[in-house]
């Protein structure tokens, strides 16, 4: 393919749109053929200013605008699974933002329509694979530089959370991006989750359960602690460290310039995870755009999808029951071996 991959996107919120600019201004060998959202003003908004963008609210006609070979799913998590379904009748390549679908139930049935359709179509959005320390981190564990991995230490903060951010969305759509990070980095599948929750803290809003300690447990054995905080109040961070039988490592410290004047020392907090993982994003979107080109998926796929959505769905009883609670897989297809 010589020309340029033509991609609708559909979702033109804050997501979508960085999206929308991204392959407009970033990502060489695509261009954005359509963009959709059910709020027409925006759409429109967007679309404005890219040559041969058609702005739609009905993302089934986006899907079958003229010049669209591959879509971005940038739209809430409910709306995800008949995008995708859409998609895959139409045979066009996906990247869908995270979640796959908000359910279990729901990641099985995109799960068999991909399966039907017989090769391999969706990308998740799960940008962490992306990132430069990320990156590090796994290439050293999978060359055995720490030994056998014994503990993941994960720090999880934001500034403040959103007016419709809730107790669930903790684990949901904050914590579910350490539960693809831990299970990319150690090749092992999530087990069983325990949530404990101290004191609410003050700067959390009324009725909403933050922070929490999330442990994960995996099928080799490793112990994952992830601490999600969002209402730290000073910006955005998110740690990992890796500890294993002969040495540890430790990402996302933020070693930004530090400096020095009229008798203190500091540096920069990051406010916003569109900056912390810039870098990771435009990875994520240049690789898929490559490898649509080519004819391929190389990504996450649909089953990392399909086991996020479980370990989540087991995460948020755990946060109403206080329990350990176990994971159940379906057996992985070998379709996604």
């Amino acid at each position: 393919m010589t020309r340029p991959l033509g991609i609708a996107v559909l979702g033109t919120g804050r997501m979508g749109a960085d999206h929308v600019r991204r392959i407009d201004r970033v990502v060489s060998g695509a261009r954005v053929a359509a963009v959709a959202d059910p709020d027409g003003e925006r759409v429109k908004e967007v679309a404005a200013g890219i040559d041969g963008c058609a702005a739609f609210t009905d993302p089934g006609a986006a899907l079958a605008a003229p010049g669209v070979e591959a879509v971005l799913i940038a739209s809430p998590g409910p709306a995800h699974e008949e995008a995708l379904l859409a998609a895959f009748a139409r045979g066009l390549p996906v990247l869908c933002e995270k979640p796959l679908t908000p359910d279990a139930a729901g990641a099985l049935r995109v799960m068999e329509a991909e399966q039907r359709v017989g090769r391999r179509l969706a990308q998740v959005g799960f940008m962490r694979r992306y990132d430069a320390e990320y990156q590090q981190l796994k290439a050293l564990l999978d060359a055995g530089g720490l030994g056998r991995p014994l503990f993941l230490h994960c720090r999880h903060r934001n500034a403040a959370s959103p007016s419709f951010f809730t107790t669930e969305m903790l684990i949901n759509d904050s914590v579910v991006h350490e539960v693809d990070a831990a299970r990319w980095l150690l090749g092992q599948e999530v087990t069983a989750v325990t949530v404990l929750s101290p004191a609410s803290s003050s700067q959390a809003p009324e009725g909403l359960r933050d922070p929490q300690l999330v442990v994960l447990e995996t099928s080799g054995g490793v112990v994952v602690d992830v601490e999600i905080f969002v209402n730290c109040g000073f910006g955005y961070q998110v740690v990992c460290e890796a500890v294993g039988e002969s040495g540890s490592a430790r990402i996302g410290d933020g070693q930004s310039m530090l400096v020095q004047s009229g008798g203190r020392w500091g540096g920069e907090i990051v406010q916003d995870y569109t900056v912390r993982f810039a870098d990771a994003y435009d990875r994520q979107v240049r690789r898929w755009v490559e490898a649509t080109r080519r004819g391929e998926v190389t990504g996450p796929g649909v089953w990392d999808g399909y086991a996020a959505a479980a370990v989540s769905e087991a995460g948020v009883d755990a946060q109403r029951t206080g329990a350990r609670t176990p994971v159940e897989l379906v057996p992985r297809p070998a379709f996604y071996a």
